[in-house]
């Protein structure tokens, strides 16, 4: 659990941690260098979940290299089915991070919404969604071991 204090905005206790993979954790269906290790030391805070079109099929490859199992959006209005997937965790207990135009969705829905750079590209309707922008998915993990920096940048 990670509980912040935004100036400006109701105290968040954030419980759950809702990741898009490729293009956020993963690049061609590879995860990025280390982003395994990332994820396992979040585990004690936050309950991971991974959602996933599954794009380049390694979904299951990816699945055991994290030690999780990835909810898989199926064709067809997946931004709104990861939504309702975030909006069913509790939009005030859920930090979400992704780039791409599914992923928009889910960033509205969430209490707090990460949009990364990515080497896949990222889509202008989820910068849009999200409440924070950052150059890459270890600068948005390393928000969690310093969550006063995501005071500092939505305090009003």
């Amino acid at each position: 659990m990670i509980e912040l204090n935004i100036p400006g905005s109701e105290l968040l206790t954030l419980e759950h941690l809702v990741l898009d993979v490729n293009g956020t954790l993963a690049v061609d269906g590879q995860l990025f260098e280390g982003i395994a290790r990332k994820i396992n030391a979040l585990k004690d805070r936050l309950e991971i979940h991974l959602l996933t079109a599954d794009t380049h099929g390694y979904q299951t490859l990816i699945d055991q290299q994290l030690n999780l199992q990835a909810v898989r959006v199926t064709p067809g209005n997946e931004a709104e089915q990861k939504a309702t997937f975030v909006r069913k965790l509790g939009r005030k207990k859920v930090i979400a991070i992704g780039q791409g135009a599914n992923d928009a969705g889910m960033l509205k829905a969430a209490a707090i919404s990460i949009c990364i750079f990515s080497p896949e590209g990222i889509a202008v309707e989820t910068i849009l969604a999200a409440d924070i922008i950052m150059p890459d998915i270890y600068t948005a993990f390393e928000l969690f071991d310093h969550p006063l920096r995501i005071v500092a940048t939505l305090r009003k």
